[in-house]
């Protein structure tokens, strides 16, 4: 009777076990193994911070580098299912696939392994897909543009009161101009470029501030092209949300040459090809999301299918500031990186913005798929229509990245103008 009665609790124990470690999930870590979709390699900076990312968080948890797998330079196209097949094939449960261009072909490939764990970074429906192994994950890196931006309001405010800014510089209402370099009219850059803006203006007011769109994440050459646009409308300021050194190069080549102008960069610290010009580049400390994702992976725990964070834990950051920056920046920057942290700075705070000359109250983000190849766009995954303007301890502000994981402010504010959102 007693080894019957042990037979029925190890099975018992057994089965509540599949519950607990879920379903296709391993409870040890034996045999675990990492498949990686890049879009790009250690070239470009974007896929660089990603990989550096994964291997940091790798080597932290004693994962072996033989157990991470990877496949560069991966299209967003059917070449992105074929990669994870082959990863699959290779013995790897977990996918990552860095790019947003990526997630389509990764939802398919989900709903054929469901056993396997699909993550999608940068996506934006894998809670609404009916998929329970995809997953989405996104820094809060619209606060580290922000902080770059106090770095570039500084530095304009240090060069105004010392009345150094050429009239040039000033736009016909008397605002310093700024450009920004954009990938795509995309409400990733939308959001990533109002809240660089939005940080210059917590610190010197009179800003106006152009974008002009690249349509390519990773091309020098248009980069760079742009970047000189910007030099010759005698904008003192150029950001941008581009993964490459050519933009930075140009400034630097054109302050060389005696203009008046600086850089801030993006994923990587530009001050090795723009050593003057240089005064910041916002960051991805992709590691922080790694090291949660493979541990929960190689563990058998649960996975956040939205995972957002920012300064609070330590996900984004400012690179190292330039030689240039105003005095006093450093200390200005651990004000409002403390300010993030604890939650009293929203970036997005609506009494520092208007839209059309009026404050926002209210900013209804419907978080349903859309394909809008098809006319009239047709509904993929339907998501619920929320309230994007929260109000907290005597704040209104519109809650960026708290609805899911990607960004989805695309509110265009007084004061930015884009040159060529239409291309």
């Amino acid at each position: 009777m007693k080894k019957v009665l042990s037979l029925v609790l190890v099975l018992t124990m057994a089965v509540s076990m599949m519950f607990v470690t879920g379903c296709g999930k391993k409870s040890d870590s034996k045999g675990f193994k990492v498949g990686c979709i890049m879009v790009g390699d250690e070239k470009e900076t974007y896929t660089k911070a990603h990989m550096d990312g994964i291997k940091e968080a790798a080597k932290e948890l004693g994962i072996p580098e033989t157990d991470i797998k990877w496949k560069t330079t991966v299209p967003e196209d059917e070449q992105c299912a074929k990669a994870a097949k082959e990863l699959i094939g290779n013995g790897c449960t977990l996918i990552i696939a860095n790019s947003y261009g990526h997630q389509d072909q990764i939802n398919k490939v989900a709903k054929e392994n469901p056993k396997v764990d699909f993550v999608s970074m940068t996506g934006d429906y894998a809670a609404i897909s009916g998929n329970d192994n995809f997953y989405n994950a996104f820094t809060n890196i619209y606060e580290a543009r922000y902080v770059s931006g106090v770095v570039a309001g500084m530095k304009i405010k240090e060069l105004a009161d010392a009345k150094k800014i050429p009239k040039a510089d000033f736009d016909k209402d008397g605002n310093v101009k700024v450009g920004y370099i954009g990938a795509y009219p995309y409400a990733e850059v939308v959001s990533g470029y109002t809240s660089f803006f939005l940080g210059i203006k917590s610190v010197y007011e009179k800003v106006s501030m152009e974008v002009f769109y690249t349509n390519s994440w990773f091309d020098p050459t248009k980069e760079a092209a742009a970047a000189e646009k910007f030099i010759k409308d005698n904008c003192l300021i150029i950001g941008q949300h581009a993964d490459s050194t050519g933009a930075p190069s140009a400034i630097q080549k054109a302050k060389d040459g005696g203009a008046l102008v600086y850089s801030v960069g993006y994923n990587v610290s530009m001050l090795n090809v723009a050593k003057t010009a240089a005064l910041t580049s916002p960051l991805n400390n992709w590691k922080v999301y790694y090291k949660d994702l493979l541990s929960a992976a190689k563990d058998g725990k649960e996975i956040p299918q939205d995972w957002a964070e920012g300064y609070a834990k330590g996900a984004v950051s400012i690179s190292e500031l330039g030689p240039k920056v105003a005095k006093g920046t450093k200390e200005k920057v651990a004000e409002v990186e403390k300010g993030l942290k604890d939650g009293s700075i929203k970036v997005f705070d609506t009494d520092t913005f208007t839209v059309d000359g009026k404050k926002k109250s209210s900013e209804k983000i419907d978080l349903s798929y859309m394909d809008f190849t098809k006319n009239p766009p047709a509904v993929v995954f339907k998501g619920e229509t929320k309230e994007a303007i929260e109000s907290k301890d005597g704040k209104t502000y519109f809650a960026e990245s708290t609805l899911r994981s990607a960004p989805y402010f695309q509110l265009r504010i007084d004061g930015i103008k884009e040159l060529n959102a239409e291309q």
